[in-house]
């Protein structure tokens, strides 16, 4: 049998009781005290759990309404309460209030929004209202700020303060600034208002922009450029700690800034550079000002634009420093050399101010190297004259100097050389003086040599140096070719001195010696007229013709001695080169001729050596046979071409180095009937004397 169990009462349903009008009035009221107190700052007292429940319970019995309503009724109240003091406040003291109403108002906001936090995420969301944080925010825009007595004031005095602070004038305490602009900011951000843009942004940036426009203007008619400099950069600097001290919003910095750079740099970017005495364009001509242009340059690169203009002033004293140097050597106020140190002194100059003073810009260093290559390839003097002081270089410049400073030196070289357009000019001009130097034997260091042509090749690539790299290898096998012959003539006189004896050699009275025009080293020889004379010894270097500059000048009449030497070496050379051509270049080598002076005895009696180009060889060997001969007689005897002869000539009359007489008085050579005479009365302190060349626009005459 079941056990006896308890016995179950099943009760019905609690009818749902919904709270009637007079209800949620009776609880809105409760509500509404406990706002007032929270107001007054008496929310110590209050049980916020209890407030939430019975707010939680109008809404959720369908009066959220009357909640919403009730509200926003009562906050409007409080804030009637509170413009109604702010209005009759003066304005010494209405930043402060405003800024403590401001404050009382969010933190009154922060405790009711957490009382009816229920009805935000309920009623307000469901009916699209305003969350109740927010509708505090809104209230207190509508009714304390935009009050007519409020808004204005309170914008002017953020503006005055500001005002007085770039016056130099002590102001209020920022904070209130301060807290005074961030209500502006949430008061906007709350209702999507444009209430900060609209009551300060506006004015506060068109003021900005007057104060500096007239400030800048003033300042700038009574003080020097560079003054001007440091008190715009102080300037900016202020603004960008006032916006932040201030809490402005990045969207007011930013135009803010603007607005500073444009009044302060941009509209007076012209006047700066060309200020008289003291803008930049002057400061570029002073070398020990190169801080303060870079003072200037690091304020105009606030506003890139500007800097256009320091880079026209910096092509501009480039170019007109250049067409200086081109006017100097075009008036003969400076050699090649000069032009081209000048030039060396202008790049290391205006290259340290790029360096320095526009902070290494690339746009500058561009402009720099255009306003170098305007003036240096106007013509083709440039690749001319840098030719020359290269030539000076490894003639003599570099004489003693070291690794590194020949690497040095050939490197300022490239860096003129790399702002000439048409390279192969100065490629044309360096293979003609390289030729003399390497025929002549005068270079300072084949390393040297050899460092220049690595550079070019490293700058231009092979083919740029390919002739160049191949007149060195002409004179390596030059040198061989030296050697091999100077053996074959030691075998020959070896061979001949078993059936011949030796015979000393005399000189005659005018003294001859000579080489074929591809001679390199001093040689001896004696008339040909004495029969028992040694025998012309030369030394030839051997070139490729599409290396070497071309000579278009036909081969003068040599001395039959140098002729038969050239015989003898073209016999061996052609017998050991078979189908090759060779074709003596006359105008060009060296000789060295055993001249006596005084008589043939006595006291009086010199002996000389002259070193001389062969074309003077062939002149002076003439006065063997003549004491006197004319301009047309010489001309015919050598075949030498008439301005050569005729520098040639007047080389031999100068008057340290007076080994011919010239018939004619004056300077210039009078025609083909002036004559010339050798003069015994020539005296040297050197036993070994060079004739040096003059140069072609001395051909005039002689002093």
């Amino acid at each position: 049998m079941a056990e006896k169990g308890k016995k179950f009462t099943i009760k019905p349903f609690r009818t749902y009781v919904q709270m009637d009008h007079a209800g949620a009035r009776e609880i809105w009221s409760s509500l509404s005290d406990a706002i007032d107190e929270i107001h007054g700052r008496n929310a110590s007292s209050l049980s916020f759990e209890e407030l939430y429940r019975n707010a939680y319970n109008l809404v959720l019995h369908k009066h959220g309404a009357l909640l919403y309503e009730g509200v926003a009724d009562k906050l409007s109240g409080h804030l009637l309460q509170t413009v109604e003091r702010l209005a009759t406040a003066e304005d010494g003291g209405l930043l402060e209030e405003v800024a403590h109403a401001w404050s009382e108002h969010r933190i009154t906001m922060v405790m009711v929004r957490d009382i009816l936090m229920y009805m935000d995420r309920t009623y307000v969301q469901q009916n699209r209202r305003r969350p109740v944080y927010e509708l505090g925010l809104h209230l207190f825009r509508l009714t304390v700020w935009e009050h007519d007595r409020v808004q204005p004031r309170v914008t002017d005095l953020l503006l005055r303060a500001v005002a007085s602070e770039r016056a130099g004038l002590l102001t209020d305490d920022r904070t209130l600034l301060k807290s005074n602009l961030a209500m502006l900011l949430e008061l906007g951000a709350a209702d999507g208002s444009n209430v900060y843009e609209r009551d300060f942004e506006a004015l506060f940036l068109g003021t900005t922009q007057e104060f500096y426009r007239l400030e800048s203007l003033d300042y700038l008619s009574r003080n020097a450029a560079s003054d001007y400099v440091s008190k715009a950069r102080g300037r900016i600097e202020e603004e960008r700690s006032r916006a932040s001290a201030l809490g402005l919003p990045p969207t007011t910095e930013a135009p803010l800034q603007s607005i500073v750079e444009t009044e302060l740099i941009e509209r007076h970017a012209s006047a700066l550079v060309g200020m008289e005495g003291t803008g930049f364009a002057a400061l570029l001509r002073d070398e020990t000002k190169v801080e303060e242009l870079g003072d200037m340059y690091d304020l105009f690169a606030r506003v890139p634009g500007s800097v256009d203009h320091l880079r026209d002033a910096l092509g501009e004293r480039v170019r007109g420093d250049g067409r200086s140097l081109v006017a100097d050597q075009e008036r003969g106020a400076a050699d090649p050399p000069a032009f081209v140190r000048g030039v060396l002194k202008m790049r290391e100059r205006y290259g340290d101010v790029v360096t320095k003073a526009f902070r290494g810009e690339k746009r500058a260093a561009r402009r720099l190297k255009e306003s170098f290559e305007d003036f240096l390839n106007a013509d083709a003097r440039a690749a001319s004259c840098l030719a020359v002081y290269v030539d000076e270089l490894l003639r003599s410049g570099l004489k003693g100097a070291g690794e590194a400073e020949v690497n040095e030196a050939l490197g300022r070289v490239i860096v003129v050389f790399r702002y000439l357009s048409d390279k192969d000019v100065f490629e044309a001009f360096y293979k003609q003086h390289l030729a003399r130097r390497l025929l002549g034997g005068r270079s300072v260091s084949d390393e040297a040599e050899r460092a220049m042509v690595s550079q070019l090749k490293a700058e231009c690539g092979y083919q740029f140096t390919s002739k160049l790299e191949g007149m060195f290898n002409d004179m390596r096998i030059s040198r061989d070719t030296r050697d091999a012959y100077k053996q074959h003539k030691k075998t020959l006189a070896q061979a001949q001195s078993a059936s011949a004896s030796a015979s000393a050699s005399a000189s005659s009275s005018g003294g001859q010696s000579s080489k074929d025009g591809k001679d390199k080293d001093p040689t001896t020889s004696s008339s040909s007229a004495n029969p028992n004379a040694k025998p012309v010894d030369i030394e030839v270097d051997v070139l490729t013709a599409g290396y070497w500059p071309s000579q278009n000048v036909p081969p003068c009449a040599l001395p039959p001695p140098v002729n038969d030497a050239i015989g003898r070496f073209e016999d061996f050379y052609l017998r050991k080169h078979t189908g090759r051509k060779l074709s003596w270049q006359t105008s060009t080598g060296t000789a060295e001729i055993r001249a006596c002076f005084g008589g043939s005895s006595g006291s009086n009696y010199r002996r000389h050596d002259l070193s001389v180009s062969t074309y003077q060889m062939c002149i002076l060997l003439l006065f063997n046979s003549a004491d006197k001969l004319t301009l047309g007689t010489i001309r015919t005897e050598t075949g030498i071409p008439d301005q050569e002869l005729r520098r040639h000539l007047i080389s031999l009359c100068t008057p340290r180095h007076r080994v011919l007489r010239k018939g004619s008085k004056g300077k210039a050579i009078s025609g083909d009937e002036d004559t010339f005479s050798f003069n015994q009365d020539y005296t040297s302190k050197l036993k070994r004397v060079r004739i040096p060349l003059v140069s072609m626009k001395e051909t005039g005459g002689v002093a």
